[in-house]
C-alpha cells in the first residue's frame, strides 16, 4: 500500500506492528484472534479463533459437519454465534472449508475483526502536532446547520478531560479513557482520541446537530463483528438519523460479512436511518465492509489538494463519494504520543487538544455532517438528503477519482 505522502508501499513490518497491537489488545480482553494472510504475506482478514457465525436454519447441519460445538449467542435474528470448542474440526478456517464443501458457501462465516479506517491495519498517518491556537480545518459551518438531526458516531468514545472546544459543546458519549500518571501529562495510546476527532469533524460540518459518540472500538481501535453488530442493532432502536462508522474490514473470500447481512434485514425497516461508512485506506479496489454494501454510503478520501484521490484511499465502483480526508485538523487528546511507524518510530510528539490526521476515518464524518446540514435546510430525511448530495457529487465528479463533495455543500439544497 502507499502512505499518506504518496510514498510507495510501507514496509510490511509497519502493518505487522498494528496487527500486533490489535491481536495483543484482543488477547488482553480474552479474545483469541487469528490473522489469515494472502500468498504475498499481506494480511487477508482477521477473525476470532474457534468461533464462527452461522445462519440459524443451518445450525444442526453445521454441528453435524464439524462434529460438535454449540451455539454461543443468538447474535441477531437469522444469525448465531457458534463455538467450535469441543468440535472434531475446531480450527475456524478448516471448519469453514468443510461447511462450504458440504452445505454451500455463505452458510457460515468467520467472526471478523473490524478496525479503524485510519489505515490498512495502520493509520493513514499517525496524529501530527499543530501550532498552539490552531482551529479546525475544515472550519465550522454556519451555526444552524444540522439543527434537529441526530448523528450516532460509532467509535472509541469521547475524551472528557480535554479542552472545551466550542464546536464540541453539547456532544455526548461514552468515555474514551486516558490515564495520566500523577503530576505528569498522560501518554496517549494509539487510537485514543479517534472518536473525539471524528465527532469534531462531523460537528464542524453540522454545528447544531446532536452528536452521540459510542465506544465500540476499544481493542486497539478494533472490535469483533459480533459485538459491533449488537451495538449497531441497539443504535437502530434509538432511531438516530445518521450512523457514522469509521471502521470496517476485509473478509474471507471478499464475501459480505454474515452479521452485517443479518443487520440489513432490520436496517431496511428503519426508513429514516442512514449508515455512512469509511472505505478504508489500503489503496485497494478490494471491498471493505460494511462500506461496500449497496445500502451504505461509502466514503473515500481526497488528497490535501482536493483535486485527486488520497494515495491511501480505497477506491472502485463500490465507493460512493470522495471527500477531504488528508491533513484534517480537529480536536484530539492532550498529552504525549510516541510514534510507532517508520520513519518516525520512537519520536515523541506533544499535543494540546488538537491534531492533524489523515484517513477515510475523517472524510466519513465530514460527509455525515454534510448530510445532517442538508437535512436541517431542506426537511429531507437522511436517505433523501444523502441521495441528493450523491447526485450533486456525481455531477461534479473528478476524472480519475469519482464523485466528490466538499465542505459547505450540505447547505440548504
Amino acid at each position: 500500500m502507499s502512505d499518506e505522502q504518496g510514498r510507495p508501499d510501507r514496509p510490511a513490518r509497519t502493518v505487522d506492528v498494528h496487527i500486533s497491537h490489535i491481536v495483543s489488545a484482543c488477547q488482553a480482553a480474552g479474545i483469541d484472534v487469528g490473522v489469515e494472510r494472502l500468498p504475498n504475506d499481506d494480511p487477508d482478514f482477521l477473525h476470532q479463533r474457534q468461533v464462527i457465525l452461522v445462519r440459524d436454519a443451518y445450525i444442526d447441519a453445521v454441528r453435524a459437519v464439524v462434529g460438535g460445538g454449540d451455539p454461543a449467542d443468538g447474535l441477531i435474528d437469522g444469525v448465531t454465534l457458534y463455538s467450535l470448542q469441543g468440535a472434531s474440526i475446531s480450527d475456524t478456517i478448516g471448519a469453514l472449508a468443510a461447511i462450504d464443501a458440504q452445505l454451500g458457501v455463505g452458510v457460515a462465516a468467520p467472526n471478523h475483526v473490524l478496525w479503524h479506517s485510519v489505515g490498512h491495519l495502520c493509520p493513514a498517518s499517525e496524529p501530527e502536532e499543530v501550532a498552539p491556537g490552531s482551529g479546525p480545518d475544515p472550519g465550522v459551518s454556519p451555526r444552524h446547520a444540522g439543527s434537529g438531526v441526530v448523528v450516532y458516531v460509532a467509535d472509541t468514545g469521547l475524551l472528557n478531560d480535554g479542552p472545551a472546544h466550542p464546536w464540541l459543546a453539547g456532544v455526548t458519549g461514552e468515555t474514551d479513557p486516558l490515564k495520566a500518571p500523577r503530576g505528569r501529562q498522560p501518554r496517549i495510546p494509539p487510537y485514543t482520541g479517534h472518536g473525539t476527532f471524528v465527532a469534531g469533524v462531523a460537528r464542524c460540518m453540522a454545528p447544531a446537530a446532536e452528536v452521540q459518540v459510542a465506544r465500540l472500538l476499544h481493542h486497539a481501535g478494533a472490535h469483533l463483528e459480533s459485538d459491533i453488530i449488537k451495538r449497531l442493532d441497539e443504535a437502530l432502536g434509538q432511531s438516530p438519523d445518521i450512523i457514522s462508522l469509521s471502521a470496517g474490514g476485509t473478509s474471507r473470500r471478499d464475501l459480505p460479512p454474515l452479521g452485517f447481512e443479518a443487520l440489513w434485514q432490520r436496517y431496511r425497516h428503519y426508513k429514516g436511518v442512514l449508515l455512512v461508512a469509511a472505505a478504508g485506506n489500503s489503496s485497494s479496489r478490494r471491498p471493505f465492509w460494511p462500506a461496500a454494501f449497496p445500502h451504505v454510503v461509502s466514503v473515500g478520501a481526497l488528497a490535501a489538494d482536493w483535486r485527486s484521490r488520497a494515495s491511501f484511499s480505497d477506491y472502485g465502483g463500490w465507493v460512493d463519494v470522495y471527500a477531504p480526508g488528508e491533513g484534517l485538523v480537529n480536536a484530539y487528546a492532550t498529552g504525549t504520543y510516541q510514534c510507532h511507524e517508520p520513519p518516525n518510530a520512537g519520536l515523541v510528539r506533544e499535543f494540546h487538544g488538537m491534531a492533524r490526521w489523515s484517513g477515510t476515518s475523517f472524510s466519513t464524518p465530514l460527509v455525515s455532517g454534510l448530510i445532517a446540514a442538508r437535512m436541517s435546510g431542506t426537511g429531507e430525511n437522511s436517505r433523501q438528503a444523502a441521495g441528493a448530495l450523491l447526485a450533486r457529487a456525481r455531477g461534479q465528479a473528478l476524472p480519475g477519482v469519482g464523485p466528490v463533495l466538499y465542505p459547505g455543500e450540505g447547505g440548504d439544497g
